[in-house]
């Protein structure tokens, strides 16, 4: 088979899989990984196969994959895809450059700056320098790393006393911050929780008082992490305040904004954010709400110097940077050397909708999330669980069982919901309640579709209590 008619094939096939997925009613087939692994031949060959094999194996990973565009698919932060970004991702691919130098990759490098300045723009930033990274786990890795290093600017280069340094975070903040408390070495015990509100938002008095604590106790406080839409709730915490608080004891504040970031193109919601300004660094996801094919996360910092260091090769790099790029080459602004060109797919839907087109997305999300939540409310056997600030909406069914069955039936409700295919939402815990967690991130998801979906929870949560024993 000749290259040019395999790719015409593969580009079929991957038009039929995503038109497919806007009219079949299931998102995944319901195998375990034990049958899949016996039903599928992933093995791979001592002889080539040759390229009509591989269209064969596309096809076979094509029909075993989540239907990620489905209008049911609510499950992650993110779902659904820019026509223009899959365009963006094939000619990433067929360019196949990394990002370490301009020389190598001159017209993605501006392409980069051009992004990462329009973001930080967003968030009044001013000045600033940035990176895109592997994810907001990485963008949060990244604030800590440029914390310490404004704390103690030596500690990238001779080590630091990690045990009494110490971060203050919320109790509904990513587990990404406890992964990097080890990674930058000061423990996950010296990432100190600060209490919440009943809408899950950070007390700024509760983190005045835990950084006073942590002075009183002789550790060293160098970082205030907040966050901008949690991850179960969707909280956005007070950024004004909290700033108020880390300014006045000279502490590094960075925003976990990876999945409310976009809240700033929004003349609606983008008080959201207000405060962000006030932030020394701040992490955003474009592949969660603003529908980015995976990974697309930017990581932005007002002091380009401090980044700068955290990320320095030294002279080691001798091979790859020299003088002539210095201003320009945005590898010395990464912890990756090898990273590809994820600006690309981003640069052109962004081009394709500006800035109004992401608000009125955005918008549309919200308006659909509130369609929801009146749903939810006007029901009987459903029961909204927390107030909603972002799309994040957590619920769980009711019925007429007592509140010692519910989360024994949600739970159970679940895995049937996942089992049934044809919708798919998370499992989550809010207050000891086991609930649902459904995200509006889903440029395909409709009125029509999220009435199917509440009856279908309706459905299956009623056939659950007639198995319950009689009470």
């Amino acid at each position: 088979m000749e290259a040019e008619q395999f790719l015409d094939d593969v580009l079929a096939r991957v038009k039929d899989f995503l038109a497919a997925s806007q009219t079949e009613s299931s998102i995944r087939f319901a195998e375990s990984s034990q049958s899949l692994g016996k039903t599928t031949d992933l093995k791979l060959p001592l002889e080539g196969r040759g390229l009509e094999a591989a269209l064969d194996d596309i096809e076979t990973v094509l029909r075993h994959s989540v239907r990620t565009t489905a209008p049911g698919f609510m499950n992650p932060l993110w779902g659904g895809l820019s026509i223009a970004s899959i365009a963006g991702e094939l000619v990433t691919a067929a360019t196949n450059t990394a990002m370490y130098t301009y020389e190598i990759a001159p017209i993605a490098t501006l392409i980069e700056s051009t992004i990462l300045k329009r973001m930080a723009d967003l968030a009044d930033f001013g000045t600033s320098q940035g990176t895109l990274t592997t994810g907001g786990s990485n963008g949060n890795l990244l604030g800590m790393l440029c914390a310490r290093q404004a704390k103690i600017p030596l500690s990238s280069h001779s080590g630091f006393d990690g045990t009494k340094m110490v971060a203050f975070v919320s109790e509904e903040c990513h587990y990404s911050f406890r992964i990097a408390s080890n990674v930058i070495g000061i423990g996950h015990s010296n990432l100190i929780k600060v209490r919440c509100n009943e809408d899950g938002q950070m007390l700024p008095e509760a983190l005045d008082e835990e950084i006073q604590r942590a002075q009183a106790n002789d550790q060293i406080p160098f970082a205030v992490l907040a966050t901008s839409g949690t991850t179960v709730r969707g909280s956005f915490d007070p950024l004004r305040e909290i700033a108020g608080v880390a300014h006045k004891h000279n502490l590094w504040l960075h925003v976990d904004a990876a999945w409310g970031g976009s809240c700033l193109f929004s003349s609606r919601y983008r008080s959201l954010m207000d405060g962000i300004e006030l932030a020394d660094s701040f992490c955003w996801d474009a592949h969660k709400m603003m529908g980015i094919p995976l990974i697309c996360s930017a990581f932005i910092v007002k002091d380009a110097d401090i980044l700068r260091a955290v990320c320095s090769t030294g002279q080691t790099a001798h091979y790859l940077y020299h003088d002539t790029g210095a201003e320009v080459d945005l590898g010395r602004y990464s912890l990756q050397c090898g990273r590809r060109n994820d600006a690309l797919k981003l640069w052109l839907a962004w081009r394709e909708i500006g800035d109004a087109g992401w608000a009125s997305m955005l918008e549309r999300f919200m308006d659909l999330a509130d369609f929801l939540q009146q749903r939810i409310e006007k029901h009987d056997a459903l029961e909204m669980v927390s107030d909603r600030m972002w799309t994040n909406v957590c619920f769980r069914y009711v019925g007429e069982s007592s509140e010692g069955e519910l989360n024994r039936i949600n739970a159970e409700l679940r895995e049937r919901l996942v089992h049934d295919g044809r919708f798919m939402v998370s499992r989550s815990t809010v207050d000891q309640k086991i609930i649902l967690r459904s995200v509006i991130a889903n440029r395909n998801i409709t009125e029509s579709s999220l009435d199917a979906f509440l009856d279908r929870v309706v459905s299956i949560g009623k056939d659950i209590e007639r198995g319950l024993p009689q009470r």
